[in-house]
């Protein structure tokens, strides 16, 4: 599978350590080189989503930030206390967007696991996954001091699949709630019919990945205080742009801490935050939850050992290039960004919305999906590759995902896109041989593929692993 060596036929593959180092200048180069062939992809902005800044100069100025803390390990606090700074000032930030401060009052209900006067934390993770996963740790551990040895979760099934991973790895069942076809929101009746004396919390999105749009969850906090349990809301996509288009005036549901009931919220300062891969915040409406998922071990022969989260050692860079980047910003840089992106995406939706043989999905933002009762759409995205536009397939039903980022708000994108849909349209109504080519594959692989494909990608992970030694494609 030559796919499993990209570039191999322009620079030597190391299949086993080299028997002597390269010349720095050599390597830098060819890094260079493949940094150039790839930035092409997505510097037209037409690529959904991935490079949500687009910005090479805030690029420097963060890798500037990173260079001077990249030796460090964040888990030496006493030898680099500017990453408890940087750190604290993160979560203080993003606590501070989020509305922390509606934080208040007491709870009755004992099960919820916040006392009667609430402190509002947060956490650094690396990523998405990781803010997720982390939340459920803390609602599993949550459920241990309640006694629950059985604990689930209930979310709806356009939530991310991060939270099917955490359930899987921390022995926590999670329950999926269909959503409302039209709405693309989730069946609140349905929910709450999932929910036993065995369910630590409930999940909605702000906004889901798949459609942009926003769970009602002013409705799922007054159910999870009705029932003594917890909200997380995921806002890993959302979280760092809907406060700034909530300020510049569009219309959007309450999802943050003002809802009565969010016991959690996940933002990624690693997508509209503008930061490197891989950070993310976990914000707690108390500190009691937080605290819960601590991890001790106090009579190792290496010393007493105590750990706030899963990982251990963390990269003082990241935690200092997303410091910069967002001081750097402001509320002023981060609303003029937003100002961009949410023009450009109603605008590319108002371009599908001309024709009538496609569909918007739901009531979407800054993000949206669109589908076909007429066409095969991944016929439209066929096309769509032929002009250079990387969107993302989707299923049940079959649709096309565009999440609108900085790149998109460059002149003439919009326009672009326009015209390209158009001929799309057209291509998709004609005679067609054989199967689309594109389909339904988080991440944007290419590749027609159907139901019957899950085998087949199971298999070929396995001989991935297997025969090639785990050389990353």
């Amino acid at each position: 599978m030559s796919s499993m060596y990209p570039y191999a036929d322009q620079f030597p593959v190391n299949r086993g350590m080299p028997a002597a180092g390269r010349d720095r200048a050599e390597i830098l180069a060819e890094l260079g080189e493949l940094a150039q062939k790839e930035d092409a992809v997505w510097e037209s902005g037409q690529c959904s989503g991935t490079m949500y800044c687009g910005d090479h100069d805030h690029y420097a100025f963060m890798a500037e930030a990173f260079e001077r803390f990249a030796h460090v390990n964040s888990l030496q606090r006493d030898m680099c206390p500017s990453s408890t700074r940087f750190e604290g000032e993160i979560i203080a930030m993003t606590l501070d967007m989020l509305n922390a401060d509606a934080v208040s009052g007491d709870v009755s209900d004992p099960k919820s696991g916040v006392g009667s006067s609430r402190e509002p934390v947060g956490m650094v993770t690396s990523g998405g996954s990781g803010s997720i996963l982390h939340a459920v740790l803390a609602y599993r551990e949550q459920a241990k001091a309640q006694g629950i040895d059985h604990p689930n979760m209930v979310k709806p099934e356009t939530a991310h699949v991060a939270f099917d991973k955490a359930g899987h790895l921390l022995g926590v069942e999670i329950r999926r709630a269909p959503i409302d076809p039209e709405t693309t929101k989730v069946d609140l009746e349905a929910m709450s019919a999932l929910i036993d004396e065995n369910t630590v919390a409930l999940v909605g999105s702000a906004t889901n990945y798949g459609y942009g749009t926003i769970d009602p969850i002013t409705e799922l906090g007054q159910m999870a205080l009705d029932r003594g349990i917890g909200l997380h809301v995921d806002g890993c996509l959302g979280g760092f742009i809907l406060p700034w288009g909530e300020a510049l005036g569009y219309d959007l549901p309450l999802w943050d801490f003002r809802v009565p009931g969010v016991t959690t919220i996940s933002a990624d300062t690693h997508k509209y935050g503008y930061g490197f891969k891989g950070t993310s915040v976990l914000a707690f409406a108390d500190k009691a939850l937080r605290n819960g998922q601590y991890f001790y071990v106090t009579e190792w022969t290496g010393g007493k050992y105590c750990s706030p989260g899963i990982e251990g050692s963390r990269s003082g860079g990241l935690v200092a290039a997303t410091w910069a980047a967002m001081v750097s910003l402001g509320q002023e840089g981060y609303m003029e960004h937003a100002r961009g992106i949410f023009e450009a995406s109603f605008a590319m939706q108002d371009a599908v919305r001309s024709h009538d043989a496609l569909r918007i999905m739901g009531d979407p933002s800054f993000c949206f999906s669109f589908t076909s009762d007429e066409l095969d759409i991944y016929h439209v995205n066929d096309f769509l590759r032929t002009r250079g536009w990387r969107l993302n397939g989707q299923q049940y039903p079959d649709a096309i995902h565009m999440a609108v980022t900085r790149p998109q708000s460059q002149e003439g994108v919009v326009e672009r896109f326009s015209t390209d849909l158009a001929d799309a349209v057209d291509y998709a109504a004609g005679d067609h041989d054989g199967p689309p080519k594109s389909g339904a594959i988080y991440g944007g692989v290419a590749g027609g593929m159907t139901d019957e494909a899950d085998e087949f990608i199971r298999a070929i992970m396995a001989d991935m692993m297997d025969k090639h030694q785990g050389i990353p494609m």
